[in-house]
């Protein structure tokens, strides 16, 4: 296994060198310059390969939020000038216009139009009441396709009497009637299905073309996505992923392809075997539909993997025969001959290839995390790249020169000039069991090995997910305050096959929680962490964890438990994913809930002797204030020092406003510096 140690613009110093916390001449990477922090993502090439647009993220600081735009470039990264706000870019086939999402009138994303010619006029193509996603267009160009959330209206009617003249009665009560009402980010939601429509090009009335009471998309939690389709070559026909079952709502990771013909709507099933089958991909002589996906069976979790078949639904092939991780972002050939897509791999990301009638095989190498490319008919290539000193920025690769590829953007170029960026190390280790386990340190800058320091150990969530080698602001931030960062992927992540990742089915904390000690272990080992002052926090699936951390050892000095599950039982009939839980146990808690409680770090809450800061969003609907507040009660009761955060206007995971990102980080800091950690090195308005 490869071992790195990387160090971005190291600052040069006069003398003997002094702790980066003692030199106010470096500029450190503060929580304050957050706000002058941009991504880049959705790097999209014109078809005739000679222009790239791509979305650029950053910060709204007036308003709070993170705003997009579009920007435009040469293939060779020269001419790089804004073209308008806006996301998701959609060239038109012959290259003369884009499609793009843009807040409007009457409210949310509506679909625009921009002509790419001198002029650049925009056009607005939709004004619906509900907002449009997932743009494409048709082979011809004359029409845009794209889903839509269509409601239903209610079917339970009551006489109510008049209300006098003049009363102020109380509306009528939200009705109810599907298993997933309410999702994170969107709060609840109104009873009906997303169905696919089409618009003229030009502008005009959408007309719906799949109806009924069924979802298009594939929606494994059971919450609205990504839905995925693609026109056939005539125009006439869509295939589209989606679950039509009339029970669907109630089936965990079950979708399939369909094809939908749009004069008539007729719809036909292609995929015959249960699964989770998505995200369909035309080849360019339009005669296979390349997919994504997996047979149905009682697992946590299992890699997709990269299928074909014939536009009839026969015919079905497995094209990622022995790779075991999941493909992403699939894209054709220019040429037909195969399959280019994204897999991540231990903590990385590469592009990969798939040639009809071969096994995969790796196209890039490297320590990064590239996304999905955007590939133009000469083979040149445009994905996201970064790595843990580079933020993301788009990179041109040569498919067939692939060890050539350059980065043809620099948007935080402003803000690490003179930035002294931490060292990242990665580290492999064995656990219970003989399974090894890859984590990293992220080390403060002008580290000193002859020194003790504080160690954060930070817990991913998902629980299927995977921390990876890209550039991480929080750890950097947490490490030029002088913290040693820790972080790994115990058993459970993604990035290491199905039988790493289904390692805690019906076991969750298990075996993940020996991996996180064993890691602590190996950086104690170290010779540099100071085991008195150690610190242990993380959201989602990381506050599952690091509640459950508390509860199993008292060796950390202080906790900081984000948006956690404490109560199994509680948490099915609280949160908008009802259908992970019910499926992680082998029976329904009204049968047997003996293992409901074993697996809930409420249960062992008697046993913590650690002072636990909670911090949950008052909006988060993932992993709801109740469980929190559970906790924190049970906590207080015991006499354990323990405070609540309550994070206003907020959703789950405390950073979907950049100043509730940086009160996360700022409070987290305060908190661990109260029991033990370094203290502040920054003024406080400088945002430390």
């Amino acid at each position: 296994m490869r071992t790195f140690a990387l160090l971005l613009l190291a600052a040069a110093g006069m003398g003997t060198p002094l702790p980066a916390q003692e030199r106010p001449s470096d500029t450190l990477l503060t929580v304050g310059r957050y706000l002058d922090y941009e991504t880049v993502l959705e790097p999209r090439v014109s078809p005739d390969g000679s222009q790239v647009i791509f979305t650029r993220r950053s910060v709204d600081k007036s308003k709070d939020t993170f705003e997009s735009t579009l920007w435009i470039m040469s293939a060779d990264g020269g001419k790089l000038r804004f073209l308008t706000k806006g996301s998701n870019p959609v060239w038109s086939p012959d290259g003369t216009r884009i499609a793009f999402l843009m807040e409007a009138e009457p409210g949310g994303n509506q679909l625009h139009i921009r002509y790419m010619d001198a002029e650049g006029s925009v056009t607005q193509v939709t004004r619906t009441m509900k907002p449009p996603a997932n743009p494409s267009w048709s082979p011809d160009g004359k029409w845009l396709g794209f889903s839509m959330f269509v409601a239903k209206d209610p079917e339970w009617k009551i006489d109510l009497p008049s209300a006098p003249s003049g009363a102020q009665w109380t509306t009528a009560p939200r009705i109810v009637g599907s298993l997933h009402y309410r999702a994170d980010r969107t709060g609840y939601l109104d009873d009906g299905y997303t169905h696919l429509f089409v618009v003229p090009a030009t502008g005009g009335t959408p007309r719906q073309i799949t109806r009924g009471d069924w979802n298009v998309g594939a929606r494994g939690s059971g919450l609205p996505g990504v839905v995925g389709f693609a026109w056939l070559p005539d125009g006439k026909s869509i295939i589209v992923d989606g679950n039509d079952a009339p029970d669907a709502e109630r089936l965990y990771r079950r979708s399939n392809l369909y094809a939908v013909d749009l004069a008539t709507g007729d719809t036909r099933r292609l995929t015959a075997q249960e699964g989770s089958w998505s995200g369909p991909v035309l080849s360019p002589d339009g005669k296979l539909i390349a997919f994504t996906g997996a047979p149905a069976g009682a697992v946590s979790y299992r890699a997709e993997d990269l299928y074909t078949m014939n536009v009839d639904g026969s015919g079905m092939t497995l094209r990622s025969q022995g790779l075991d991780r999941d493909p992403g972002g699939v894209t054709w050939a220019p040429d037909g001959k195969g399959i280019y897509f994204a897999a991540q791999d231990r903590g990385t990301s590469n592009v990969w290839y798939a040639a009809l009638g071969s096994a995969p095989r790796q196209v890039t190498t490297g320590t990064h995390m590239i996304s999905a490319p955007s590939v133009a008919k000469s083979g040149i290539a445009f994905a996201v790249r970064t790595n843990p000193s580079l933020p993301p920025d788009v990179v041109r690769i040569d498919l067939k020169k692939p060890s050539g590829m350059m980065q043809i953007t620099d948007v935080n170029a402003d803000l690490l000039a003179g930035t002294r960026i931490g060292e990242v190390e990665e580290i492999w280790y064995t656990s219970s069991g003989g399974a090894r386990v890859q984590g990293w340190l992220v080390k403060p800058p002008s580290f000193d090995p002859s020194r003790k320091y504080p160690l954060i150990l930070e817990i991913h969530g998902g629980p299927h997910g995977m921390y990876n080698v890209g550039f991480n602001y929080s750890f950097q931030n947490f490490a030029a305050n002088g913290f040693v960062v820790l972080y790994t992927n115990p058993r459970g992540s993604t990035g290491y096959g199905s039988s790493f990742g289904n390692a805690i089915f019906r076991a969750y904390p298990s075996v993940d929680y020996d991996d996180l000690m064993a890691g602590v272990d190996t950086a104690i080992g170290r010779g540099y962490i100071d085991d008195k002052r150690m610190f242990v926090g993380g959201c989602s699936g990381g506050g599952v964890l690091s509640s459950w951390v508390i509860g199993h050892t008292d060796r950390f000095a202080a906790a900081a438990v984000r948006c956690p599950v404490i109560d199994w039982l509680s948490f099915a009939g609280q949160t908008d994913i009802p259908l992970f839980t019910y499926n992680f146990f082998e029976k329904p808690f009204w049968e047997d809930p003996s293992a409901w409680l074993k697996q809930s770090s409420l249960m062992y809450v008697g046993n913590v002797k650690t002072p636990t800061m909670l911090m949950t969003g008052v909006l988060d609907q993932r992993t709801p204030m109740p469980q929190t507040e559970e906790y924190y009660s049970a906590l207080k009761m015991r006499g354990i020092p323990a405070v609540l955060l309550r994070f206003e206007n907020e959703w789950h995971g405390t950073s979907s406003r950049p100043s509730n990102w940086m009160r996360t980080q700022l409070y987290m800091m305060s908190w661990y510096n109260k029991w033990g950690g370094p203290k502040p090195s920054v003024p406080v308005g400088e945002g430390r």
